[in-house]
Formats: C-alpha cells, sequence, structure tokens
C-alpha cells in the first residue's frame, strides 16, 4: 500500500519527527510531489505541538529533489495564548529538501467578516466533468488522485487551470492533511501557454486555511490557478479550493521557475 495514511503509519520515529519511504508513485519528475512533502511536513508539525487550534496559514520552500528514504521533523517557535508557531524541514541523503512554517490559531472575536472568493461561474459538477485520462499526468496523478476537469475548454488557451481532484485513498487522514495534500495537484496555472515538455519547478507556496474544519461532499476539492506574471523564467499564481457547496477552504500565491 501506497497511500498517504499508509506511508505515514509505516513510519519510523526519530528525534523531534518521523522517518518515511517516499513511494516512486509519488514523485513528481525526480521529487516528490508537492502536496505530499507539505502533508508529510504537516503531519510532523502536528505532532510537535500539543493541543494545537486549527491551521490557518503555511508557507513552504521546495528547496531541492526529496525522493527514498527521508526525515520530516518539526520543532515549536512560539505558543501564544491563541497561536502556535512550527517550524518544520524535511531532509533526505543530501541535506534538506524542503521546508515549512506553519501557523496554527484559534477564533477570535472580530466584528469583520468578508467573502469575495465566489467559485469559479460554469463550474461542472464532479460527476459531470471529464475524467482526466489515466495515460496522461505525472506519477502521483495517475496513482492516488481522481482528477475531473471543471470548466469547459475556452476557445483560446488561458493562464488557468480548474479541475475537480479527490485522494483515492481518504480513510486516516485528517481533513487538514489532506487538503493540502490534494492543494498543489495542478500543473502551473501558465502550463497551457507553454510548449510541451517544458520543466516547471515550484519555489515557494504561500497558502491561507479559509475553513478550521475542511469538508466537501465524497472527497471532491475544486481547484483553480490563475498565472498573472512570467517574466525571466519566473511565474506568479493566484491559487484557490472551493468544496463542492461553493465555500471556500484556502487561497494562496506560488512562485513557479520555467525552464523554457
Amino acid at each position: 500500500m501506497s497511500g498517504f495514511a499508509a506511508v505515514i503509519a509505516a513510519a519510523r520515529p526519530v528525534p523531534q519527527g518521523l522517518c518515511v519511504d517516499i513511494p516512486e508513485t509519488w514523485h513528481q519528475g525526480r521529487t516528490a510531489y508537492g502536496g505530499f512533502s507539505s502533508a508529510l511536513a504537516l503531519v510532523a508539525a502536528m505532532r510537535a505541538g500539543t493541543a494545537l487550534p486549527p491551521l490557518r496559514s503555511a508557507q513552504m520552500a521546495m528547496i531541492a529533489p526529496l525522493s527514498g528514504q527521508v526525515a520530516a521533523t518539526a520543532q515549536v517557535l512560539r505558543q501564544g495564548r491563541n497561536a502556535t508557531w512550527i517550524e518544520a524541514r524535511i531532509a533526505g541523503e543530501k541535506g534538506v529538501g524542503f521546508s515549512a512554517s506553519f501557523a496554527f490559531m484559534g477564533p477570535v472575536a472580530s466584528t469583520l467578516a468578508i467573502d469575495h472568493r465566489p467559485m469559479p461561474a460554469g463550474v461542472n459538477p464532479p460527476e459531470q466533468g471529464a475524467a482526466l485520462s489515466t495515460e496522461r499526468g505525472v506519477a502521483f496523478l495517475r496513482n492516488h488522485f481522481d482528477v475531473r476537469f471543471a470548466l469547459p475548454r475556452a476557445a483560446a488557451k488561458q493562464p488557468e487551470m480548474c479541475w475537480w481532484v479527490r485522494p483515492r485513498e481518504r480513510d486516516g487522514l485528517d481533513p487538514m492533511v489532506e487538503l493540502l495534500l490534494c492543494a498543489d495537484a495542478l500543473p502551473p496555472g501558465v502550463m497551457p501557454l507553454l510548449a510541451p515538455g517544458v520543466p516547471v519547478s515550484t519555489m515557494h507556496w504561500q497558502v491561507n486555511l479559509l475553513a478550521p474544519a475542511p469538508t466537501t461532499r465524497d472527497g471532491w476539492w475544486l481547484l483553480r490557478s490563475t498565472g498573472d506574471y512570467a517574466q525571466a523564467g519566473c511565474s506568479s499564481q493566484r491559487m484557490a479550493i472551493w468544496n463542492t457547496q461553493g465555500v471556500p477552504m484556502a487561497a494562496g500565491t506560488q512562485s513557479i521557475a520555467l525552464f523554457g
């Protein structure tokens, strides 16, 4: 079994964290899929803290390729009355390949309430979306996720990707870990504008969690990435996630290196 929960169940304890073997089915090119690394770092962070409030923000840096045996470790940087900051790292035989900063925060009284994150217009329900061919996509998509195209094909290519995504194996996953595991499943928003085979690599990823306890129907999450800048091999994109009821679950930005 190579589902994420099974990988975590087989983990070996190390000081301040856990050691796992990354199955090749979770690879994205020559490294672990970014959502896998992010979810693994979150597991380490959640084990490092005690009585943690909900995760509200995460900053991830994809520093170097990770594969084979890796150790995910974490330490509490500060635990206040209402918020806790935890730093996590994942290291392989060549050193640190991934780092993350997680902010956990409980609710506080506020008079302000804003929600300007509507689900994209014209989205097909996941049951009506065309499925991504099992012959397409990188290893982690083929082996671990169901994917449906959420929007009709545009007449002209746009720097945008919008898919329904759900993990095939969900049992035993913390809802926030599951959301982060899925959240990086989309190709970069600018991918439709690139020539086939152009290598890309995520550098930094910022995610703000908008729901303290994410839920959705049948495991489906709507992911959208929109490229809004690309120059000199660096692309910036906006990212968002909704559940099947159209409730916003997460918002973020990502910096991506384009090698062509």
